[in-house]
C-alpha cells in the first residue's frame, strides 16, 4: 500500500467509526430543538447553523453530519501531536464533534496525549458526562464508549 492509500483508509475507517458513534448518540432530529443547555440543534447534533423553526431532509442531515465530521477530524489532527490508532482518532473526533474543538484544545485530555499518557487521555474521556453542571445519562454512555474505543491496544 501507498502513503497515500494508507492515509486514505485511516480516513474513511475514522469517518466510519466516528459517523457510528455520533448518529447513535444524537439521533436523528430533522426539526430544530433546543439541547440540554438551551442550544438550538438539529439533525445529528449540528449546531452551527441551526435556528429554532428550521426543518431539515434526512440527506441535508447527512451532509452537515459529514460537514461537521471533517471539521472535528481536522480539529483533532491540527492539534494532536502524537501517533494514534485509528480507534483512538475516532473516539477523539467524536469527542470532538460532541464538545467542540476549543475545549479539546484547552483540555486535560489533549495535554495527557500529547505528552505521551494515551491511557490517562482515555480516562479523561468519562470526566466529560455533564451539561449545563448537570451529569446527564447519554453523556455517561457516549464517553464510557468513547473511552473503550481510546483504550483499544492500550
Amino acid at each position: 500500500m501507498t502513503n497515500k492509500s494508507v492515509l486514505a483508509a485511516t480516513f474513511t475507517a475514522t469517518l466510519a467509526l466516528a459517523g457510528a458513534l455520533a448518529t447513535t448518540h444524537e439521533g436523528l432530529e430533522n426539526k430544530t430543538y433546543l439541547d440540554p443547555v438551551g442550544i438550538p440543534t438539529n439533525c445529528y447534533g449540528h449546531t452551527a447553523t441551526a435556528k429554532i423553526g428550521q426543518v431539515k431532509t434526512t440527506a441535508e442531515c447527512k451532509k452537515l453530519l459529514n460537514e461537521d465530521l471533517l471539521i472535528a477530524i481536522a480539529d483533532v489532527e491540527s492539534r494532536v501531536k502524537v501517533e494514534l490508532t485509528i480507534e483512538r482518532r475516532a473516539a477523539l473526533v467524536d469527542f470532538v464533534y460532541n464538545v467542540g474543538g476549543t475545549k479539546f484544545g484547552s483540555s486535560t485530555l489533549l495535554k495527557k496525549l500529547n505528552a505521551g499518557d494515551a491511557h490517562g487521555a482515555c480516562a479523561e474521556l468519562s470526566r466529560w458526562v455533564y451539561a449545563g453542571g448537570v451529569k446527564l445519562r447519554g453523556l455517561v454512555t457516549r464517553r464510557a464508549e468513547e473511552r473503550e474505543l481510546c483504550e483499544v491496544g492500550l
